[in-house]
């Protein structure tokens, strides 16, 4: 099949790689040129514009942001303007709800198909192609695609028709993910105070009860402060939880838990810590209490 991809990020590059080892003839944009030349060395083509990589049966998209989407989207040089009729627009990014929404709407008047495919995992996993893909969208699409998702994941969740739940179901996931690393830290914080050895208290979590992969994963990163480098950076987690507390809002769910975690990252943010990997704010427990 031939897809195009727009941001070659962590995750990006790892899920394009995986496209391109699965035999489909890819091309690739990126706004820092440099993250194009290794997949390039892969086989992929490098697209000059936004316009060009529009140019296929597919386009991905993989931004960090609502704003960063947007500006590939819409305009003369989007993806909007430029993807023929009948070909799909596969968002990967994790974004609102609303927006979600419009690009599934826009793409519908414009004769093209909107799938939402936010992902599990972080990039290790996404360059293993061992991602978990959450997909809404409509059947015949999400059909036609079907074996992009198997290239960049374990396994497909096939949510719903309307590719806003998708985003809704990504953006519950950080939430609990957030949920865990906040605990995780806390659990820490009381257990080192009292001089009991962090890896050790990890081994017994992870031996026991909480043998699930984010206790594993965020419990070594807490156990070892090992924030840098950034797999999923700071500020990508604490707009995930904005966004999340947005949906909440505007469905009248409260979410005091999400609220807390949100004052979470902005403690960290105003420490100097928006450079850090988002499991960073399990660690603020540690030294609210002076625990070593």
């Amino acid at each position: 099949m031939k897809v195009g991809f727009v941001g070659l990020g962590h995750m990006g590059s790892g899920m394009a790689a995986n496209l391109l080892k699965a035999g489909h003839v890819v091309s690739v944009y990126n706004r820092t040129t440099a993250k194009i030349e290794p997949l390039v060395s892969l086989g992929a083509e490098a697209a000059k514009s936004v316009a060009d990589v529009s140019k296929n049966d597919a386009v991905f998209t993989m931004l960090a942001n609502d704003n960063a989407v947007r500006s590939v989207v819409y305009g003369d040089k989007g993806i909007l303007a430029h993807l023929a009729k009948g070909a799909i627009h596969i968002s990967s990014s994790t974004i609102s709800v609303d927006l979600s929404a419009r690009l599934a709407a826009d793409h519908a008047a414009a004769g093209q198909r909107f799938i939402a495919a936010p992902v599990l995992g972080r990039p290790d996993v996404a360059a293993a192609g061992k991602l978990y893909v959450i997909v809404a969208g409509e059947p015949d699409a999400v059909a036609a695609v079907g074996n992009l998702f198997e290239a960049v994941g374990q396994a497909t969740f096939n949510i719903s028709k309307t590719p806003k739940d998708a985003n809704l179901v990504k953006l519950s996931v950080n939430f609990l993910i957030a949920s865990v690393i906040e605990s995780l830290g806390e659990a820490f914080a009381l257990v080192s105070k009292g001089g009991v050895d962090r890896r050790q208290y990890l081994n017994v979590l992870t031996s026991t009860l909480f043998s699930v992969p984010v206790y594993k994963t965020y419990g070594a990163l807490l156990a070892n402060r090992k924030f840098e480098p950034a797999g999923f950076a700071a500020p990508l987690g604490h707009k995930d939880i904005r966004l999340a507390l947005e949906a909440a809002e505007e469905m009248r769910v409260p979410m005091p838990l999400a609220s807390l975690l949100n004052d979470r990252f902005l403690t960290l943010f105003a420490h100097g810590g928006e450079m850090l990997d988002w499991s960073a704010i399990g660690d603020l427990a540690g030294k609210d209490a002076a625990a070593s």
